[in-house]
């Protein structure tokens, strides 16, 4: 009978160290392109020179909010600044762990564009303060590899 409990102890470790071992190689690495990525657009991630990769969808967001914030169409810009949150938001997994430290400056700016265009009373020159920092804080990220 204590053979058997040896054995089995033997054999439920082994199992166990093969089972995470085999885990730990399904982990996606924040390097490798997620499932549905295409080649071109890692090429383009590589072309972005960021650390978090290519920014560039994030980015033309923020400049088609901007330039309705230009227009002085803050209810426009207030709707199309959700199209960054959600998208941003959904992302933070894949680009955070690449460089924490740059993800949150761009996180912070885009806080403060949401927050100015969210305001109970939005005005034009904050809320165009807030995306300029927030087109410079994306610019910034050019060239930090």
């Amino acid at each position: 009978m204590r053979t058997f409990k040896t054995v089995f102890s033997h054999v439920a470790i082994i199992s166990s160290l093969v089972l995470l071992g085999s885990l730990a190689g399904c982990s996606k690495p924040a390097d490798k392109p997620a499932a549905g990525t295409s080649v071109s657009s890692m090429s383009a991630s590589a072309q972005s020179g960021s650390k978090l990769g290519d920014l560039s969808e994030f980015r033309s967001i923020a400049v088609d909010v901007s330039a309705l914030v230009e227009k002085n169409d803050l209810p426009g810009a207030k709707a199309r600044i959700k199209d960054l949150e959600t998208s941003w938001d959904s992302a933070e997994a894949g680009i955070k762990p690449r460089a924490a430290a740059d993800w949150h400056v761009l996180d912070k700016a885009i806080d403060r564009a949401l927050d100015a265009l969210r305001a109970g009373s939005p005005k034009q020159d904050e809320c165009k303060a807030a995306m300029d920092d927030l087109l410079k804080a994306f610019d910034s990220m050019k060239g930090k590899q």
